[in-house]
């Protein structure tokens, strides 16, 4: 078979989305639209029956008790979780309309549009500079790698502390800093989301704050999915909220999804409420 293009052009057509996680988003503004989704390793079942829809330029949390699936169910959305032997998947995720498992699909070109930054920092051992110019370069980018290095650095807010020191080791950062080095070298290879696993929970509450800044501003050119542990985060951050926990055969699953502050404020269901108000979890 051909390979399946991914146009950015091409849009998502009528909702199939059933409850729960059902929003009311127009056709042109959902990102991904996860459909009976369930992801396994082997025979296990870690998330069951997933359906939701993550619209365009919004931070979209992932929240739930540990060992839910919340970074399964985030990494099936650029098939990292294909580099696990066992991995596989039930059901489909559209993205622009676009089937991400569909045969000859490109797996590498999902990841490119679709990046992704992890729990620990995790910067390369090569120069700032060079860390935001391995994907680009290996990428066949033509055009000025010093404007783009630079331009990602500001996007990522980190321009200022590092801009006399690019040819510096990215190891010898802060860990606030480093983690805003792998935002930087994730939008260098020019993506339309960036998922993050947790990106915070390595470090201090300052760094947290300016990781959470950066969100709100990055979505004006992104769209961004966050799974954290931190609800103050979840609350302070995103525009819309997931809540996953797990039944009895230990997959997780979704309760519900729904703008954040609705979410925290108004649960429609009690076990949402349970979890936020700390009765469980």
């Amino acid at each position: 078979m051909a390979t399946q293009t991914l146009d950015e052009s091409e849009q998502i057509g009528p909702a199939t989305v059933v409850e729960p996680g059902k929003l009311d988003f127009a056709a042109d503004e959902v990102v991904f639209e996860l459909q009976s989704l369930s992801c396994f390793y082997g025979s296990f079942r870690a998330v069951r029956d997933i359906s939701l829809r993550v619209p365009q330029n919004k931070v979209t949390a992932i929240i739930g008790p540990s060992g839910c699936g919340k970074s399964t169910l985030l990494r099936s959305f650029n098939r990292m979780n294909d580099l696990i032997d066992s991995a596989h998947i039930e059901g489909t995720i559209l993205y622009h309309g676009v089937d991400l498992y569909a045969e000859g699909v490109d797996a590498v070109e999902v990841r490119r549009r679709i990046g992704m930054v992890f729990q620990k920092p995790n910067p390369f051992p090569k120069s700032i500079y060079d860390n935001v110019a391995f994907g680009p370069r290996v990428a066949g980018y033509k055009g000025s790698m010093s404007e783009l290095v630079e331009r990602s650095l500001k996007r990522a807010a980190i321009w200022d502390e590092v801009k006399d020191k690019l040819r510096e080791p990215g190891t010898a950062l802060s860990g606030g800093q480093q983690q805003r080095l792998c935002i930087a070298r994730a939008i260098a290879v020019e993506p339309d989301v960036i998922l993050m696993d947790e990106p915070c929970s390595a470090l201090d509450p300052i760094a947290t704050l300016k990781i959470e800044e950066l969100m709100r501003e990055l979505k004006e050119n992104y769209t961004i999915v966050i799974v954290t542990h931190n609800m103050q985060q979840a609350a302070r951050a995103s525009d819309y909220t997931a809540f996953l926990t797990m039944g009895e055969d230990r997959a997780g699953y979704l309760v519900e999804m729904a703008p954040t502050q609705d979410l925290f404020t108004r649960p429609a269901n009690r076990l949402t409420e349970d979890y936020i108000t700390g009765r469980f979890g």
